[in-house]
């Protein structure tokens, strides 16, 4: 018996010896995995839930655009050759899109090819301008996502063009532009340097470039075309290639003389630039009406905030409940001007116009969001009348006003 127990202590021993073993040699192995906490996540969402305030939606005055005669689709316009409408995402581009595309179409009108520039770069280097000059007036100039459609040759003659395709300042897999944490970065540094009277323009702009470099990306000091290795100020003098004297800013104010240039005081022309010709509102309109009927597309700017606004049916109108027709004039476009009703809020290109019932409607071609909201994506139908009120600038080619200018001028100055 005793022997018998002997037996049955050495196997079980010899069995615990095996078991640890075999306990030693396994290796657990680790994984990642999603910390999940389903009951704690219905809590949170359950008090958010309770927490939360109806949400009420958005209101504002609009026309009722019932029984009025209105165009429908891009193909009822008469076109002007144009590349097709790009978004410019969330971004203050409005301005460099709208300019951009303007002289494309220009570069196809009159050298029969087709570009696309690079709206980007424009920008970045538009940025470090208002910081140059940010710095030098000691933060007294205005630093913001917008400017004006005269500052793109500006720099382009500085820092010259580019391809599209060579810089798009979208990062891999990013479709839309989203520069609001880039200018809130560029803007809180600079008004730091304000705060603290830190005026030092080299390491400030070193700094805003760092910025620019980190959201849209260095732009090109070369880019390659046709083959050839090139630099920017190359390709704008190469490809580009335009007589950019022959080019007009117009504007119809009546607090400055008529037939001189003036500066239109707004924020984003934040050089002061005095490039503005200063025209009566009826040349202003007959300007515009003559540039459409000789086939030129038009870079203009203005308000963009009414009740005749309308992005899903992609139009815009002056109503009656505003404004009669008959009364839009001079005094009527100033008195919005001065009261802020009329803001320069954006910049368009206007690419087409057909006449209803005697009275122009043009084809503008938007970068901005609100023109996707409709069937024709990327477009707004623009009344005259709410051009001739609202519409506060354009640019176009001096071919324009060969028939309106010399002879207005010279029955304005015998008066």
């Amino acid at each position: 018996m005793k022997q018998l127990f002997v037996f049955a202590l050495a196997v079980c021993i010899s069995l615990m010896g095996n078991y640890s073993q075999a306990q030693e040699q396994k290796k657990d192995k680790a994984v990642y995995k999603e910390s999940k906490n389903e009951f704690f996540d219905s809590i949170q969402t359950s008090i958010a839930d309770f927490n939360k305030k109806e949400k009420k939606p958005k209101m504002r005055l609009a026309v009722d655009l019932t029984g009025i005669k209105l165009p429908k689709s891009v193909s009822e316009f008469k076109l002007q050759w144009y590349n097709e409408p790009v978004s410019q995402g969330n971004s203050g581009m409005c301005w460099c899109y709208a300019a951009t595309s303007f002289y494309e179409s220009e570069i196809f009108r009159l050298q029969k090819r087709k570009v696309k520039i690079s709206e980007l770069h424009t920008v970045y280097w538009e940025y470090v301008e208002k910081a140059k000059r940010f710095v030098k007036e000691r933060g007294s100039s205005t630093f913001g996502q917008g400017s004006q459609s005269a500052a793109v040759v500006r720099i382009w003659k500085r820092y010259g063009a580019v391809p599209a395709e060579a810089y798009t300042g979208l990062k891999p897999g990013q479709i839309f532009h989203g520069h609001d944490e880039m200018f809130g970065e560029m803007q809180n540094y600079l008004n730091g340097l304000k705060a603290s009277n830190a005026w030092n323009e080299e390491a400030a702009i070193a700094t805003i470039k760092s910025i620019l470099n980190h959201h849209i990306g260095e732009p090109p000091a070369t880019v390659i075309v046709d083959g050839k290795l090139i630099t920017p100020k190359e390709y704008f003098e190469k490809y580009v290639n335009l007589k950019f004297d022959d080019y007009i800013e117009y504007m119809s104010f009546m607090k400055y003389p008529y037939f001189e240039k003036a500066e239109y005081e707004v924020p984003d022309n934040w050089w002061h630039g005095k490039e503005y010709y200063n025209v009566p509102l009826e040349d202003y309109m007959k300007i515009l009406k003559s540039a459409v009927r000789k086939g030129l597309t038009v870079c203009i700017g203005g308000d963009v905030s009414e009740p005749g606004y309308d992005a899903h049916n992609e139009i815009a109108i002056i109503p009656s409940f505003d404004i009669p027709s008959a009364f839009i004039d001079e005094n009527a476009r100033q008195f919005r001007f001065d009261n802020k009703s009329s803001d320069d809020d954006h910049g368009i290109h206007l690419v087409g116009y057909r006449e209803i019932d005697g009275k122009d409607w043009y084809l503008i071609k938007d970068s901005g969001s609100g023109s996707r909201n409709g069937p024709n994506k990327g477009y707004y139908f623009y009344h005259e009348d709410y051009v001739k009120l609202k519409m506060l600038t354009f640019m176009v080619h001096r071919d324009a006003a060969s028939d309106v200018i010399p002879i207005r001028k010279n029955q304005q100055e015998k008066k």
